[in-house]
């Protein structure tokens, strides 16, 4: 299975997430390629608009996971950006996680989550699952560890090694 890994990060927590993630879909056997959605403009000291210079095609991809942090209790808006700009794509399963620094999740990552998901479906492909890892929170490995093993386990179902 090759698993297309997309990732809009802006302070390097998502892209970890997705690291470990990757590095335990190759254990699987899986085929993995990481993949960064590129903005410039995204200082939000900066009245600069956002411009996408780094657009990765979710095409040819058996399945795809995008992750995203929150900003401004929202789905960031490079994140927003890029998903809005794609082409209608055929991946067989779509996942979407994000990271937060604040702990709870109705402080950003629940609106982040359905926001992706409204952004993903209209590309003709649903959302099979999401997660959440809360950067601030004692329970932060925990969260990435149950993140990816659930993650793995559903990407990886098809698999054989």
């Amino acid at each position: 299975m090759k698993i297309g890994i997309i990732v809009y990060s802006m302070t390097n927590n998502t892209v970890s997430v997705a690291e470990r993630l990757n590095d335990a879909l190759v254990q699987k056997g899986a085929e993995t390629v990481i993949s960064h959605v590129v903005i410039e403009g995204a200082d939000p000291k900066s009245n600069t608009p956002l411009k996408l210079v780094g657009a990765p095609d979710p095409n040819g991809y058996d399945a795809v996971v995008f992750a995203s942090p929150v900003q401004a209790f929202s789905l960031a808006q490079g994140m927003v950006l890029y998903l809005k700009q794609l082409p209608r794509f055929d991946a067989k399963k779509v996942f979407f996680f994000t990271t937060q620094h604040l702990k709870k999740p109705w402080l950003g990552a629940n609106h982040a989550i359905r926001q992706a998901k409204a952004l993903i479906d209209v590309k003709g492909t649903a959302v099979s699952g999401t997660g959440v890892v809360h950067w601030s929170s004692e329970q932060r490995e925990e969260q990435i560890e149950a993140l990816v093993k659930k993650l793995t386990a559903a990407l990886t179902a098809d698999v054989t090694q």
